[in-house]
């Protein structure tokens, strides 16, 4: 954790420093040098002091903080790649020599305003994306008994990232969203807040959904960021709002469907105690029915087709949530979003509901994964 925390310190440092220099070099002397320096600074810093606020006075501050340096994170992403682009395009006009210095001053000029719109452009349609959840349908055929009924319908969300940015109206909108489908149950493959629970209980989020009349129930896994905060304080008020939290847990569904939930991988690094291996879940399962792994990060599931698991359903990867970081996820994942077949298992990864960081998706859509599973028997 010390190693990662450096690192990831290093590079927004770094990331910063860059962007700060291309526009101090504009700014002149004096007042406008000070003003400049003084508002940069204040953004670098709202992140970082939002997320300290947080952990330990959690209130409207701590969420306008996170809400402002996760819309700078985006910022910085992109301010970075286009400068990067930018600079090489100067440094092609140096060399050869076509440029003198007052016509490359105001090139620079036009560079810091052209890069800082684009960039302001990108994250307002982002935005917007951001808060436009689509549905995306998939059907699954079985040959396996459903207990006489034709089909199963599961509405599966992951990565809500309930906090300062995901709130109320939020859940309101996901609750519309899943009684529209009428799903005979819910499933949240981890993730449901954002770290930490400060935020969650104040405003108390999960009480503004209920699930719609769903038949057999409503399930959730851990994600990562349940662990963020403190399984110890998130996992009580996730089961307080009657959903069954399926911690390294077997259960069949009236349907006679199999859920098998597994403990988020990274539970480990919080608690130091492993998750149990899924030849134990297996081994209390009916291994005829029709058999779905909950696994919030898709890390292996090879495990799962060798285990002769039916479907797996995941979430984590946020299908990159900003491009490029999508092709990063799609190199880092055999499965990185959507579906996909090992041997006999069908491996579904969801892009998530919500979002980390800057309210912002570019390249991605924000979803609610709908599944029909269909017996021929």
């Amino acid at each position: 954790m010390a190693i990662f925390f450096i690192v990831v310190f290093t590079v927004y440092f770094a990331a910063n420093t860059y962007i700060y220099l291309k526009g101090y070099a504009l700014a002149g002397r004096g007042r406008y040098s000070a003003m400049y320096t003084v508002t940069f600074l204040l953004l670098v810093s709202m992140f970082i002091a939002g997320k300290i606020l947080e952990r330990n006075h959690s209130g409207i501050l701590s969420d306008i903080l996170n809400i402002i340096g996760g819309f700078w994170l985006a910022y910085m992403l992109y301010a970075v790649l286009l400068y990067i682009i930018t600079d090489l395009g100067l440094l092609a006009v140096k060399v050869a020599g076509i440029s003198n210095g007052e016509l490359l001053t105001g090139i620079k000029k036009w560079r810091f305003i052209i890069v800082n719109g684009i960039t302001v452009l990108v994250i307002v349609a982002g935005f917007f994306n951001a808060l436009a959840p689509r549905i995306v349908n998939y059907e699954i055929e079985t040959t396996k008994s459903l207990n006489g009924r034709p089909e199963v319908k599961i509405a599966a969300v992951s990565d809500i990232h309930l906090g300062s940015t995901i709130r109320k109206r939020s859940m309101r909108k996901l609750q519309s969203m899943i009684g529209s489908v009428s799903p005979d149950m819910v499933l949240f493959l981890g993730d449901i807040v954002d770290g930490e629970i400060g935020p969650v209980l104040r405003g108390d989020l999960l009480a503004s959904f209920s699930c719609p009349p769903c038949r057999e129930g409503v399930y959730a896994i851990t994600g990562n960021h349940e662990y963020i905060g403190g399984i110890e304080r998130t996992a009580p008020y996730i089961l307080s709002k009657g959903i069954e939290l399926l911690d390294d847990e077997t259960v069949t569904t009236p349907s006679g469907v199999v859920l098998i939930g597994r403990r988020d991988r990274d539970s480990f690094r919080y608690t130091g105690k492993p998750r149990a291996t899924l030849d134990d879940l297996l081994a209390v399962a009916d291994r005829s029915a029709f058999t779905i792994l909950l696994d919030h990060q898709p890390v292996n599931p090879g495990e799962a087709a060798a285990a002769g698991i039916d479907l797996q359903l995941s979430g984590h990867t946020h299908n990159g949530q900003i491009w490029p970081l999508s092709i990063v996820v799609s190199k880092m994942y055999e499965i990185p979003y959507g579906l996909g077949r090992i041997g006999e298992t069908s491996v579904i990864v969801s892009s998530g509901f919500g979002l980390w960081g800057p309210r912002v998706r570019i390249g991605s859509r924000p979803e609610i994964v709908v599944l029909r599973i269909k017996s021929s028997s």
